[in-house]
């Protein structure tokens, strides 16, 4: 079977100086193993997070990142090294679905959608070539999605989480915000993890200390209030166990909703294939729409399931960065743990007792960092944001995602935030570019779109 047939590296101990384990090689599976379980950690508090802002099983989310994985390889042949986790695209999807009105199996019926579509452009993109993905999305208009979906999301950081426990979101977000820079190597690539478990920690303390938060003094006595870490589930929870499941079910709004986020996964995608082939030294452009509808096909079984959607993951391109070892193999072990923590319900407990004042830290940081990740886009790619041809449909698809604008168009339908943001600066840019005088499509620097 392609992508399960590994040579053995050297002695499988360990590379020689400047040497590198390519995606066909392994070491001894002792290592390769060990290589696994720092990839799980690496994808680690990403996968459940997602989830956890979404309202939807972590358990089943970890089980099913497993499970994408071994088919994403299978389906690449094992050329793309890749870990596929939990999207954290779809939180600001989520908050929206839920706003309206709508539960887990709307927001997972959207998704569904979302990987179906995923999947027809990854065979389009297959037929006709990669150079159709840099043509219809290129740079200027997948930063602003990127950048738009990110700040999308600042209410729910700080209306929802923020509030629950201020004083611990505080420490979380400095102590999150220190890790991420201040930490080296393998520690900085889990610097979001480690906020959880500080998070964790400090909300256990401030219970001892202070004792329930919320609780209200009134002449009869004290009421109310509850424990910032309850772990009471933890202990009734088994050790073995299958998740959670739902059927999926479909609405229109919701699925207007999610649609924009199509963009960024083709984006992720096309940024982790590129980065995967300039590591390896091979040349993975013929894969690149394979590996979209893979992502695509992974992302309609989990949904399908009643899980999150699926993507590859930049965490473990790090984590292959630094250690020089690009073996599918290792890949394989990190998909097997994560299955075997998938069937352990006591784990999700333990998952679903995040305090939320511990979110409220982390999301303050990590949705910011989603929406920069757009302007990184801009910078790498040279987009001129001088050139009216740019800046018009951006600044209007931006502010419009970013605020929730809202365009009626009947009593029962209408297209708002990230979804309109999306339609503004895609639509816009095309149009403005096909009617734009030639001296400001000549603006345009070489890969700025």
């Amino acid at each position: 079977m392609r992508g399960v047939g590994w040579t053995v590296h050297g002695d499988g101990r360990s590379p020689q100086p400047g040497a590198v384990v390519r995606p066909d090689e392994r070491l001894s599976w002792g290592r390769t193993a060990g290589l696994g379980a720092q990839h799980v950690v690496a994808m680690f508090g990403a996968t459940f997070v997602a989830p956890v802002l979404m309202g939807l099983d972590p358990n089943l989310a970890v089980l099913m990142s497993g499970v994408a994985t071994m088919l994403f390889l299978l389906a690449t042949g094992g050329r793309v090294p890749s870990y596929l986790g939990s999207s954290l695209a779809f939180v600001g999807v989520a908050g929206t679905v839920r706003a309206q009105g709508g539960d887990s199996a709307t927001l997972t019926g959207a998704l569904l959608v979302v990987g179906a579509v995923l999947l027809g452009c990854g065979l389009v993109v297959r037929a006709l070539g990669p150079g159709v993905v840099h043509a219809v999305l290129p740079p200027a208009v997948t930063g602003a999605v990127v950048l738009l979906i990110g700040f999308n999301l600042a209410p729910v950081a700080a209306g929802t989480y923020w509030p629950q426990d201020q004083w611990t979101a505080l420490l979380t977000l400095l102590f999150t915000g220190f890790a991420l820079v201040a930490l080296r190597g393998f520690w900085g690539r889990i610097a979001i993890f480690l906020g959880l478990l500080f998070g964790y920690a400090v909300s256990w303390l401030f219970d001892r200390v202070f004792g329930r938060i919320g609780v209200k003094h009134t002449p009869a006595g004290h009421t109310g209030g509850h424990w910032r870490l309850d772990l009471h589930r933890v202990g009734d929870a088994p050790w073995f166990g299958w998740p959670s499941t739902h059927a999926p079910a479909f609405d229109g709004s919701a699925v207007l909703v999610a649609l924009p986020v199509v963009i960024v996964l083709i984006a992720e995608n096309a940024g982790h294939v590129k980065a995967v082939g300039e590591m390896t030294g091979d040349r993975l452009d013929s894969v690149l729409g394979t590996a979209i509808a893979a992502d695509g096909g992974t992302t309609v079984l989990a949904t399908a399931l009643g899980g999150p959607a699926t993507t590859t993951y930049a965490e473990n391109i790090g984590v292959m960065a630094a250690t020089r070892i690009y073996s599918t193999a290792a890949y394989w072990a990190a998909a097997g743990f994560a299955i075997l923590f998938g069937l352990c319900p006591k784990f999700g407990a333990v998952i679903a007792a995040v305090p939320g004042g511990v979110l409220g830290g982390i999301t303050v940081i990590l949705y910011g960092m989603i929406g920069l990740l757009g302007a990184r886009i801009w910078v790498d790619n040279r987009v001129d944001l001088g050139n009216p041809l740019n800046l018009v449909p951006i600044a209007g698809g931006v502010v419009a995602g970013i605020g929730n604008v809202t365009l009626r168009i009947t009593d029962t339908f209408s297209l708002s935030g990230i979804a309109l943001g999306t339609i503004l600066v895609l639509a816009g840019y095309h149009a403005l570019r096909l009617t734009a005088p030639a001296h400001l499509r000549e603006r345009e620097a070489p890969g700025g779109g």
